[in-house]
């Protein structure tokens, strides 16, 4: 086995990723602390083709030299809108018509594997504080919450880990790509 080349990659040019069709999906930072988790979304979100990022409360914004040190760029291509609060971006997010999980454990959480976005139709994802979660002024306002399941004796992800594994699956999902 041999390591495809860059070329061999064929990956978009900035020009090329604004022009390109992206997933509706738009993917809400509640209260996101580490520069660090917030460049790995956007990393994440650039990888995917995700629509925007809406970062809320104490989530810092670009440019910064430590969100960009582990988004290596992906600041600059996917598109990011900044709220002071949550509910705020929530309440755009559903006049806009979009559908609004949480990815979060309650009580009555969808499991990742069960969960079924509807193609085409534009969703958002919120992920939470890296202590606290997502919180509940936000989880009021959304229409269900999605769980991954786990089974070690954390039953937590890095946010970024979170974001990684959802995003995948409703890419995967959305685009029936298998």
């Amino acid at each position: 086995m041999e390591k495809r080349s860059t070329q061999e990659l064929k990956r978009k040019t900035l020009e090329e990723f604004r022009a390109a069709a992206k997933l509706p999906l738009t993917v809400v930072l509640d209260n996101v602390r580490s520069l660090h988790n917030i460049g790995s979304v956007f990393r994440t979100a650039d990888a995917f083709l995700i629509e925007r990022i809406f970062l809320c409360g104490i989530s810092a914004t670009p440019p910064h030299p430590e969100i960009h040190k582990s988004a290596l760029g992906a600041e600059h291509s996917v598109i990011w809108k900044y709220f002071e609060d949550t509910t705020q971006a929530l309440e755009q997010l559903r006049q806009m018509g979009y559908r609004v999980y949480a990815v979060e454990q309650t009580h009555d959480s969808i499991l990742l594997q069960d969960f079924r976005p509807v193609p085409g139709e534009p969703t958002a994802l919120v992920f939470g504080n890296e202590v606290r979660g997502v919180q509940q002024e936000a989880i009021n306002l959304c229409d269900a919450c999605i769980e991954i399941p786990q089974f070690g004796t954390k039953h937590s992800f890095n946010v970024s880990v979170s974001a990684g594994i959802v995003l995948w699956e409703c890419y995967r999902r959305m685009l029936s790509v298998e």
